[in-house]
């Protein structure tokens, strides 16, 4: 018996993508994204999805499985970490009008307890703490489907306005 596992990942033009939106404000984009067939390929690679939006508030679910594992055998902090700066930084994004981007950059993340492929989905919210001329700020939590408190963090988002 082989202990070899494969994952097959499709996913659609990013760039065709961002065509779509590049003329929406944040929270518009954002909306379009809730109702699309096209998600970005960084969540379909991670398994995480936007569920809920709102100006200033994002929230993000995820299922970690075991192709998130590390070698200790649990799933990798990165998963926690992409699923709270995708729902940090859009609830940044979501605050932005037209034609005005962001980008992460630093994000704290306080990790405090761990998940495996049996945690099943988490979920994350993103609220929006400033969001002015150059610079956005949020906070996150990923939660477990019982409520405990799995990670909390912030995040700044340079913010370009053209």
């Amino acid at each position: 018996m082989s202990s070899v596992r494969e994952r097959t990942i499709r996913w659609h033009d990013p760039l065709a993508i961002a065509d779509k939106v590049r003329n929406l404000s944040g929270l518009e984009a954002l909306r379009l994204a809730l109702t699309t067939e096209t998600p970005p390929p960084i969540m379909t690679l991670m398994n995480i999805r936007l569920v809920e939006i709102e100006e200033g508030r994002a929230v993000f679910e995820g299922e970690p499985g075991e192709y998130h594992y590390n070698p200790i055998g649990s799933v990798h902090g990165g998963f926690a970490l992409t699923i709270m700066d995708s729902a940090m930084g859009c609830a940044v994004h979501s605050a932005l009008p037209a034609g005005v981007g962001y980008t992460t950059t630093d994000v704290q993340v306080r990790f405090i307890r761990g998940m495996t492929a049996e945690t099943g989905v988490v979920r994350c919210e993103g609220r929006t703490l400033h969001v002015g001329r150059t610079t956005g700020v949020a906070e996150g939590k990923l939660f477990d489907q019982r409520g405990k408190l799995l990670a909390s963090g912030t995040t700044a988002c340079a913010i370009f306005r053209a």
